[in-house]
């Protein structure tokens, strides 16, 4: 397992492409993938406990890409992130978001409903840490909806032969080390007090990513994957996207 350290300063500087880099059909499959767990999520906390309102965070919100599709959704979510820079185009989109390192998030404990974290928990130093901060702001019967890069899966074996990619000029991938979790790491992960209670594979049957906007072929291996994401392939998804439900 490599030991990472967060970087903003990366993140500030690839911040003006980041969207522009995530453009086209296949992201767009990703994030409303993401979505639509956290949807669930939402729905089963509510579901559980009546129809109080909820309070939702996005720990690492970026550019605001999930987090604007969220409150489009009708959830009333939040963000927090650690660099500067992604949270200037999170707040250009009319986004309430603020700084905060995720390792010590400034919230006070079994305060929030339902915490969603995608992109992020590779490029952290501990997961189980990380995994205990984000449960211990969580009431009992919360949920949280978090993203970890596969090593069993076809996205891992195409990121092993192409290697880091540039996002802008002299910035590449390489510059920020990335952990791949599987279900066996999420499972050692998981903090006392909490259950992991759903697996969602996300891009499970695609080699490259530009195939989504192939005509014809795109729509089609679309609809797959989102069949795929929640079937007996799931765990081979290159994003497991984990939903644990707070006990007590």
């Amino acid at each position: 397992m490599t030991t990472v350290r967060p970087n903003p300063e990366y993140y500030d500087r690839v911040s003006a492409a980041y969207d522009r880099a995530r453009e086209g059909q296949y992201h767009a499959l990703m994030d409303r993938l993401a979505v639509e767990a956290v949807q669930a999520a939402a729905a089963a906390v509510l579901r559980e406990r009546g129809s109080r309102g909820l309070r939702v965070l996005e720990a690492g919100c970026g550019t605001g890409r999930v987090l604007s599709r969220l409150r489009a959704a009708g959830l009333p979510a939040v963000g927090l992130d650690l660099s500067s820079g992604m949270l200037a185009h999170a707040r250009s989109r009319g986004l309430p978001v603020g700084r905060a390192d995720l390792s010590a998030l400034p919230v006070h404990d079994a305060s929030l409903d339902l915490i969603c974290c995608f992109k992020v928990l590779p490029h952290v130093p501990d997961l189980a840490a990380a995994l205990q901060e984000l449960a211990r702001v969580l009431r009992p019967g919360g949920r949280m909806v978090l993203e970890t890069y596969n090593p069993r899966s076809l996205r891992a074996v195409v990121k092993r032969l192409g290697g880091p990619r540039h996002i802008v000029s002299s910035t590449d991938e390489g510059e920020v080390a990335t952990r791949y979790d599987g279900l066996a790491e999420l499972e050692a992960a998981t903090p006392a007090g909490a259950a992991l209670e759903r697996i969602r594979g996300a891009r499970v049957l695609t080699p490259l990513a530009a195939m989504h906007d192939w005509p014809l072929l795109g729509p089609a291996l679309g609809a797959l994957e989102a069949r795929a994401a929640d079937g007996p392939l799931a765990r081979y998804g290159g994003f497991l996207i984990a939903t644990y439900r707070k006990l007590g």
